[in-house]
């Protein structure tokens, strides 16, 4: 069964996601890159009211270049009481240094998922190094927000491979950038354990604009099919 993940910046963008009915609420800030932290005040905002009902994940924030402050940061939301925080990785191979900070990172009680990203998607070999650090998940992404979605970056093919992969390893698997509505019944084909928006969920598919709640209940319609 395929969920609906909804990244949203604030405590009133939860509200209207969950008011939707949306099982799987992220938290990220589209303005400060792709995977921008929110401020941990307002993650600790929305696991109190949230967290005993629906899967709560957040990002570390754009540090990809800097693997050494990856386990300060998951720690720091692990204190939140948040289940996932999300680690962009931009694409590159698996080096040593990212390797141990991954590691390192998912010896607390928050479970850690990679995002790579669809622009340099990563082979087999490197899912296979990035599981054995621990991870609790990998998704794919795209790092260009401004640029093509997913679907565009990738075959079907392509993305088939990646969820296979991820699966293969018993990790949780996503799908996500620029995500559009049209895309969804072909996706939900894949059977990932995800699928991400930002952008479809706002004001003119921008996704620096408001959470608008008639755009999260047309995305919310599709994936009724799948889990009724």
């Amino acid at each position: 069964m395929t969920a609906m993940l909804a990244s949203v910046r604030s405590l009133a963008e939860a509200q209207v996601v969950a008011a939707c009915g949306v099982p799987w609420i992220d938290l990220k800030e589209p303005a400060d890159g792709a995977l921008g932290a929110v401020p941990l005040a307002v993650v600790r905002a929305v696991v109190g009211q949230f967290g005993a009902t629906h899967i709560l994940s957040a990002t570390i924030g754009d540090c990809w270049e800097n693997p050494a402050v990856m386990p300060a940061r998951v720690a720091a939301l692990a204190a939140t009481g948040v289940a996932y925080a999300k680690i962009g990785l931009a694409g590159q191979r698996p080096t040593p240094a990212l390797l141990a900070a991954l590691a390192l990172a998912t010896t607390g009680p928050c479970g850690v998922i990679a995002v790579c990203f669809a622009e340099a998607p990563p082979t087999l070999a490197d899912l296979r190094q990035l599981a054995a650090t621990g991870i609790a998940g990998i998704m794919l992404d795209t790092a260009r927000k401004e640029g093509p979605g997913l679907g565009a970056l990738l075959e079907r093919a392509q993305l088939q491979g990646f969820v296979r992969g991820v699966a293969g390893l018993g990790l949780l698997c996503g799908l996500a950038g620029r995500l559009a509505a049209a895309e969804v019944p072909a996706l939900l084909g894949l059977a990932p354990d995800y699928l991400g928006f930002r952008s479809a969920l706002c004001v003119h598919a921008q996704r620096v604009a408001t959470v608008e709640a008639a755009q999260v209940q047309a995305l919310c319609a599709l994936f009724a099919p799948a889990v009724g």
